[in-house]
């Protein structure tokens, strides 16, 4: 690009609009340094205008750069959405930002942009299913007739659904908890939560989480009345990385799913931070915990009390649980946090190994029907992250209730990908709601042994 002068121009004025926008470029390095710092974009698409700005002036372009740089700069301005993942969609505006929840509504000044965005804030964008309980919301330019404020807000909001799936413990793990996490902790607690599509119970049974992340009375956007809400910042949305999981290298401040853990542990008041002894050796009293995830109407343990003894020949303290939707969380976390070992059938109530100790032992059984990856996409590759040592087991025919529903030669069994390729509904219906299991004991003794194994400082047990 040639450079762009129209006018021959004395010296000392070239000279003092050099020092002008010199300051300029320092002004802009210092505040893109606070905003990098401080104020985290949750999507990482932002560009850096001082280095552009640089560029523009080292070519001499005084008053085009001018121009192109405040241009940029009320760019920068404009709220943006943005897909952090195939999975999410994030929103943000800063300024005089207004929320509206009785109309699902965030407005922003018509001076900053004229687009205008729709976005559902749930961190499951393509599945029509679980959207079809998840409001829609809009951000545009503020109307002629601006909504005024009915209430003024210091700190930034974050506008999120709890509708979906939520009420599948998976599901309010990967599709909020853990977004929750990635796109707020870096405020500390410095944040307002504005819920759509809130649940009581829902808000109620993880308050210990949400108390972590947020210093503020959540608002729920649709029992708001006709409150308009003002902030300096509005996040619409939040960031999804892969399930069950984070990724540090796009993360704010670098966090990682140790550091999820960690503040679910302060959260609930866990007690173990990893599965190792206290010294160098185990206390003799202690046996090594088995902790047995039960279930009920489908993928149940049919031997679980024959189970349960045998583990206890190799030395195991045992217990058993059933968790469901009514379960006090923080009473099941405190338990499972207790476990050296964890064992129980691919399902939503395995999201519960996020209580784990570093270093404790987290064994999928895994059903039979070719659900590898499953179980791989689930929980086994969420694993290492949360610093678990992962095992499968994996159901074999005669270990399967299927067995006694289907002929041996039934593509059940021979070609379970012909029942994939029907759809999940089928996949489902035959390999998850319809099929309960039997390990053989034998078996599963030899993956408890090497479970054992895994543990630090490893247990001398009976063989």
């Amino acid at each position: 690009m040639k450079a762009v002068r129209s006018y021959p121009r004395p010296e000392p004025k070239r000279v003092g609009n050099g020092l002008i926008i010199t300051s300029m470029v320092l002004s802009l390095c210092i505040l893109s340094l606070i905003r990098t710092r401080y104020i985290s974009s949750p999507f990482g698409k932002s560009q850096d205008l001082s280095d552009r700005s640089r560029r523009l002036v080292s070519r001499g372009e005084e008053d085009e750069g001018n121009r192109v740089l405040l241009e940029e700069l009320r760019e920068a301005k404009r709220p943006i959405c943005v897909e952090t993942s195939r999975r999410s969609d994030v929103c943000e505006a800063s300024g005089d930002v207004r929320v509206q929840g009785s109309s699902q509504t965030v407005f922003v000044d018509r001076d900053l942009t004229s687009q205008e965005w729709k976005i559902k804030p749930y961190a499951r964008k393509h599945d029509k299913g679980a959207l079809a309980n998840v409001k829609e919301w809009t951000i545009k330019a503020v109307p002629d007739e601006a909504p005024q404020c009915t209430d003024n807000h210091s700190v930034p909001a974050v506008v999120f659904s709890v509708g979906g799936y939520t009420g599948n413990l998976f599901h309010d793990f990967t599709d909020v908890l853990v977004p929750l996490f990635l796109t707020t902790r870096h405020f500390r607690g410095e944040v307002q939560f504005v819920v759509t599509d809130a649940k009581a119970w829902w808000l109620i049974k993880f308050s210990q989480v949400l108390r972590q992340l947020s210093n503020y009375e959540i608002i729920d956007a649709d029992a708001d009345g006709d409150a308009v809400r003002c902030f300096p910042r509005v996040v619409a949305g939040l960031t999804f990385h892969k399930e069950l999981g984070i990724d540090p290298a796009k993360s704010p401040n670098g966090y990682a799913m140790a550091d999820f853990k960690e503040m679910l542990r302060e959260a609930y008041g866990l007690e173990r931070a990893a599965a190792e002894p206290a010294g160098d050796k185990w206390d003799v009293r202690r046996k090594p915990r088995l902790l047995i995830i039960s279930r009920k109407g489908s993928r149940v343990f049919l031997n679980e009390r024959g189970m349960s003894d045998m583990a206890m020949s190799l030395g195991f303290d045992v217990r058993v649980a059933d968790p469901d939707v009514t379960t006090d969380i923080g009473k099941f976390a405190r338990l499972v946090n207790s476990a050296d070992v964890l064992i129980g059938v691919h399902g939503s109530g395995l999201t519960n190994v996020v209580f784990l100790p570093r270093g404790a032992v987290f064994i999928q059984v895994v059903p039979m029907g070719n659900l590898g990856w499953l179980a791989r996409d689930t929980f086994e590759n969420p694993s290492p992250e949360m610093e678990l040592k992962y095992s499968a087991y994996r159901i074999q025919a005669d270990e399967s209730t299927l067995s006694d529903q289907y002929p041996k030669d039934h593509p059940v069994f021979t070609d379970p990908q012909s029942i994939h390729k029907k759809g999940w509904g089928e996949l489902s219906r035959i390999y998850l709601n319809n099929q309960n299991l039997k390990p053989h004991l034998g078996r599963l003794r030899l993956a408890l042994l090497e479970a054992l194994k895994l543990l630090p400082h490893s247990h001398t047990m009976a063989q």
